[in-house]
């Protein structure tokens, strides 16, 4: 189904699978125990420093390119039926950041590399010590602090993955429309107001409409006008 390549330390899973790229074939996964130099959107830093954490790449080469660019969407939606295996009831900050009790747990990314070639990055938070969450910037969470039991590793990129391909082709075939309804049933903030980062990292007030058919966040401004968005970063304060 997949080819697994793991590595004990690497710089990024990302940058590795896009320099190598072209020599690698379609649905390999890249897995590493540590990232020096792991980032997420806007080229924030990960902390990659915890071997029983999830840092993986997907190098993807699929000849229908058209719903590409909702695969970080497809992925949340995966990752969160995954979690449930463990009783955890994750949400979906969107587009593509998975949340527990209002704290990230997990980051997704995707690049368009070479000629052909896509790598969807994902770290999850598997197994962090309560203590060290305070290097993290931002509210964070960990599986293992949810569920109060060390989380097997091996086991969940394995459930992971699986279910990633399990309907990957459908997905790829079908676009967004494949996962709208449970993509909608993990997003909280739908009716409320929000506010999305400009590129000054200005806070702009909206609320929260709906999600289009392809994906996009329909909202209203403050002069009730709708607007469809396409990428942005959102917060709830």
């Amino acid at each position: 189904m997949y080819t697994l390549i793991e590595i004990e330390t690497v710089n990024s899973t990302n940058i590795f699978a896009k320099e190598n790229i072209e020599k690698l074939k379609d649905k390999t996964v890249i897995s590493a125990e540590q990232q020096t130099h792991g980032y997420g959107r806007f080229q924030r830093k990960w902390i990659s420093n915890i071997s029983e954490n999830i840092y993986c790449s997907i190098i993807l080469k699929p000849e229908n390119k058209k719903h590409l660019i909702n695969l970080t969407q497809y992925l949340c939606v995966v990752l969160c039926k995954t979690m449930e295996d463990y009783k955890v009831k994750s949400q979906i900050k969107w587009p593509n950041d998975v949340i527990v009790s209002n704290r990230k747990i997990a980051g997704i990314l995707c690049e368009k590399s070479g000629t052909n070639g896509f790598v969807l990055g994902i770290g999850v938070n598997l197994n962090i010590p309560a203590s060290a969450l305070k290097e993290i910037t931002q509210p964070a969470t960990s599986l293992n602090l949810e569920t109060g039991q060390k989380i097997n590793k091996k086991q969940f990129q394995e459930k992971l993955l699986h279910n990633f391909f399990q309907n990957y082709d459908a997905f790829i075939e079908k676009g967004f429309g494949f996962i709208k309804e449970d993509y909608i049933a993990r997003i909280k903030f739908i009716g409320k107001k929000i506010y999305i980062s400009n590129e000054k990292n200005k806070k702009i007030e909206y609320i929260a409409k709906s999600i289009n058919d392809d994906g996009s966040l329909l909202v209203l401004n403050q002069e009730k006008k709708e607007l469809k968005i396409i990428t942005g970063d959102i917060s709830l304060q």
